[in-house]
């Protein structure tokens, strides 16, 4: 039984943090204390003088690819960026070749990740205007939640019959996530800017035509169903200031029943970026004004928003280096948000704290994942050590994505991650992912 023992390090968790020790032993914390002595004489000893020791970063949304869409990414060269990048779990979304909307392509995609996953694994499940009669036969304890495409993106999974959105709300107790564009009103946008430009619309006008009232429409209206019917709602990657509005600070998150997250992008960007990046940083939805972006943070720090993610959605060089209308929608991100997100504590945003709270503890308690996201004894050994003064800059060298791109190429962070520890293996070290996958299938205390 491997038995390892992290000495000294600055430990953030539960909205502290402290100087101290963390002994682990077949995978599973077995104490944390100001001091803690090795137990026997097998015991590998990781000296984190210096470093703080994070939880390992819970990602509630991602999008790896497999089955069907490899050329672009694959759960291992994907769950091994993410270990690289403090990410110990990942949530998958459903809109892959085949379509993750029966229990049979469930299975079949956990049975995928059970062989090649670096990093703990569970999967979305699919709602569509016709699946209704699967959903209901989904174990709540065997699967994250139900996802739900209010808007069209990647797969065409648009969700757009009232009557069925309602029927589903109110036919699950799973927790609902969605992703709210108003379909009428981009189409209508898009139209207008044909006429004008053709088929050389300019990058710039993506925020314009995946607009903020669109956003606004359509999550207003998930927001008034779940309301409604009582229905658990997750809206996933907010992009604008007003919504942030429909969201609630006043409620601890066990007691909330529709919450919110944000992505590392909409957080880092703004539409004043377009100029230089163009379609690489093409999200739906989309990247928007400086004032959306300030919106965002503040809803972030006032708990209107509970969860930072990623919505790492890669493609390949040549698919972004398209025409606005031709170049697919979402790039690669879980090797680069938590060092991003680390960038902005430099800068004053956010403490490490707080961090901490939206990227480790509050996906754990949104989605009930057992033992996970905290450093407690008897929790998984899912653990991230981070240097905050040791400065390294991206390049294609060190990027581990299958697409061997980033929006962040170029950009140098001030923190630099040493260690990834998952289920107590060391999986990550020094830009070295070691060759083994020790991801396991989350567990759900529902």
């Amino acid at each position: 039984m491997e038995k390892i023992l992290i000495k000294d390090a600055q430990i953030v968790n539960g909205g502290k943090i402290m100087r101290g020790d963390v002994y682990i032993e077949g995978g599973i914390i077995k104490e944390v204390s100001a001091t803690v002595s090795a137990k026997s004489p097998d015991v590998q000893i990781f000296d984190a003088e210096g470093k703080h020791l994070f939880p390992g970063i819970i990602d509630d949304q991602v999008h790896f690819r497999e089955p069907g869409l490899t050329h672009k990414a694959t759960i291992k060269s994907e769950s091994m960026a993410a270990v690289a990048g403090g990410i110990t779990s990942f949530i998958e979304m459903p809109n892959t070749i085949p379509q993750t909307t029966t229990i049979e392509k469930l299975e079949e995609k956990f049975d995928m990740a059970a062989k090649s996953a670096y990093a703990n694994y569970s999967f979305m499940f699919g709602g569509t205007n016709d699946n209704i009669e699967e959903i209901k036969k989904l174990d709540p304890l065997k699967v994250a939640g139900l996802k739900l495409f209010l808007g069209s993106s990647t797969g065409n999974m648009l969700v757009d019959d009232e009557k069925v959105l309602e029927k589903i709300f109110k036919s699950t107790d799973l927790l609902i996530s969605v992703h709210c564009e108003d379909e009428q009103t981009i189409r209508e946008n898009l139209e207008t800017y044909k006429e004008r430009y053709g088929e050389d619309i300019p990058i710039s006008l993506h925020p314009t035509i995946r607009s903020a009232e669109a956003c606004y429409l359509s999550s207003s209206r998930a927001v008034a169903l779940a309301k409604k019917t009582g229905a658990r709602l997750h809206v996933f990657h907010l992009s604008t200031a007003k919504e942030t509005k429909l969201f609630d600070h006043k409620k601890p998150l066990k007691d909330k029943k529709i919450t919110a997250e944000v992505c590392v992008h909409h957080l880092w960007f703004s539409d004043e970026d377009y100029q230089e990046k163009g379609t690489f940083i093409k999200w739906n939805p989309a990247i928007k004004t400086k004032e959306d972006r300030e919106g965002l943070w503040k809803a972030l720090l006032e708990d209107r928003i509970d969860v930072i993610a990623t919505d790492h959605a890669p493609h390949t060089l040549e698919e972004k280096k398209n025409k606005y209308l031709d170049a697919p929608s979402g790039g690669p991100m879980v090797q680069h948000a938590f060092p991003a997100m680390l960038e902005m504590y430099h800068r004053g945003k956010i403490s490490l704290e707080k961090i901490a709270e939206k990227m480790c503890h509050n996906p754990a308690i949104l989605f009930q994942i057992e033992k996970r996201g905290f450093i407690k004894e008897g929790y998984h050994a899912d653990l991230v050590l981070v240097d905050l003064n040791n400065p390294w800059t991206v390049t294609k060298d060190n990027i581990l994505y299958k697409s061997k791109w980033s929006p962040f190429e170029g950009s140098t962070f001030k923190s630099r991650i040493s260690h990834t520890f998952v289920n107590g293996k060391l999986a990550y070290k020094n830009f070295k992912v070691y060759d083994e996958p020790h991801g396991q299938r989350l567990t759900f205390i529902r």
